[in-house]
């Protein structure tokens, strides 16, 4: 699927901070996600990072799996950030050269699964201008209110908000944003929400009987300077002059690896 990104659309993330597109994955492709994250599940890899409330002790009766990153254990979501129509939305509204930060995916079971507070990405990224810097979070299964589909609030972006030890988590932060100015973002499967460092969001519970998933990866624009955690080694760029198809990271040119790890993933029986 050709997805690009009008004029409009990318006026609309420069203005608001946030772009919902729900037609951007297959469900070829879809379904290939969900092949691995059942095989990813499977080998014990989704750690639980609710707790009781301590910010310790996890929980018993809470579910928040967590894997991040994910490119080491999954050659499926190394290949994700390099597929075409990723770096034509990422570049399209962050510019070249546009630089991977990171990968990770949230899974909330059904009934027991717990929702991720209120924070902004760039409370962990520290880049200048919170503009320069995006998640692409895609909905890995039909995402609403009732498994906890993402929210963000608008135009919020340029407000850095006091965050703190999440003491529901073992180690995030959380902030509290005026929430009566949030908005669900609703999404078929293979839909994404996009939104800048600076946007609050926040995930949901799930009280629905079947789990819902969300893969988000992390972008920001090469000539930012960031400050904060999870840029580890030399920048992976995805597009610009630096860009190698990750041959110097990961020893293979993953540029046209994603329609491969696709149908090699959609042909197993993980799910």
């Amino acid at each position: 699927m050709n997805v690009s990104v009008k004029s409009a659309q990318a006026a609309y993330f420069r203005r608001h901070g946030y772009l919902a597109l729900p037609l951007f994955w297959t469900t070829t492709e879809i379904a290939a996600m969900r092949h691995e994250l059942a095989r990813l599940q499977a080998a014990g890899l989704l750690s639980n990072v609710a707790t009781i409330g301590d910010g310790t002790t996890p929980s018993s009766a809470h579910q928040n799996l967590q894997l991040c990153p994910m490119s080491p254990h999954s050659d499926l979501f190394r290949a994700m950030p390099f597929a075409p129509k990723v770096v034509a939305l990422v570049t399209a509204l962050i510019g070249d050269p546009a630089v991977l930060h990171l990968d990770q995916v949230f899974l909330k079971p059904g009934r027991t699964g717990t929702g991720t507070n209120w924070h902004q990405d760039n409370a962990y990224f520290q880049i200048e201008d919170p503009l320069a810097g995006l998640a692409i979070w895609t909905a890995v299964h039909d995402a609403d209110l009732a498994n906890g589909t993402i929210h963000v609030i608008p135009d919020a972006f340029t407000e850095n908000l006091e965050h703190g030890r999440d003491p529901d988590s073992n180690h995030h932060i959380r902030c509290y944003p005026e929430e009566e100015k949030a908005i669900p973002v609703v999404l078929p499967a293979g839909g994404i929400a996009v939104f800048c460092y600076g946007t609050p969001h926040r995930t949901g519970p799930n009280i629905t009987d079947k789990d819902r998933a969300g893969v988000a990866l992390h972008f920001y624009n090469g000539n930012s300077k960031v400050s904060g955690g999870f840029a580890t080694g030399d920048p992976l760029y995805i597009s610009g002059p630096g860009a190698d198809g990750g041959i110097a990271r990961f020893g293979v040119d993953l540029t046209s690896d994603w329609e491969l790890q696709v149908n090699q993933a959609s042909m197993n029986d993980y799910y």
